[in-house]
């Protein structure tokens, strides 16, 4: 079982950090603004919060990307989420068995390690996006790494509507650059002038 809890609280924080004039910026998504990514992770946060109760959200939609949606109080409601994101995954039970997110069964545990993906690199997005600084504890990038390293080995050339093939990146690239390459993103993303992924 993982604490989702040091991811989450910077992503909330990164999510505080976006000024109005910046939810039109581009993002490493392509088509996807910075508001339309906020909003994606205020709808993830709920639907894999429902996933570690095990309940099912389907008088909800699932995660959009669409910042049209986003309410006027959007700074302090997705942490909010993200917050009862991390303490649901904390509870008894949470990682064991067999749940529902976004219209797929799997078990607890992969279900805990999806959410800390999604947490981790739409994450990097909004930092890349917003020109802040990304940080995660060590622990959360490995369990990610490892995570996506098995979702490569399945489907080398990506997985449609969640991430391209893998970009090279140098041997010596930090842990975090490692795992965004693993997911389609230019780890240089923002210093290369906002290229496309």
């Amino acid at each position: 079982m993982l604490d989702l809890e040091p991811a989450t609280n910077h992503v909330a924080e990164l999510i505080r950090g976006v000024r109005d004039d910046q939810l039109h910026a581009p993002t490493p998504c392509a088509d996807r603004s910075l508001g339309d990514l906020i909003e994606h992770v205020g709808g993830l946060s709920l639907a894999f919060t429902a996933a570690a109760h095990k309940t099912d959200l389907e008088e909800h939609p699932g995660p959009t990307a669409d910042a049209s949606q986003l309410g006027a109080n959007w700074r302090t409601q997705i942490p909010e989420r993200l917050a009862a994101l991390a303490k649901a995954w904390r509870k008894d039970g949470a990682w064991d068995g067999f749940t529902r997110a976004g219209g797929i069964d799997m078990p607890g545990d992969v279900a805990g390690l999806v959410a800390l993906d999604e947490v981790i690199v739409h994450g990097w997005d909004i930092a890349a996006a917003s020109g802040q600084n990304f940080t995660c504890p060590t622990d959360l990038l490995e369990a990610t790494y490892g995570f996506l390293q098995t979702s490569v080995t399945e489907s080398p050339h990506g997985t449609p509507g969640l991430f391209d093939a893998p970009v090279p990146v140098a041997e010596d690239a930090s842990l975090a650059d490692r795992v965004i390459g693993l997911t389609g993103r230019n780890p240089a993303w923002a210093e290369a002038g906002r290229p496309a992924k």
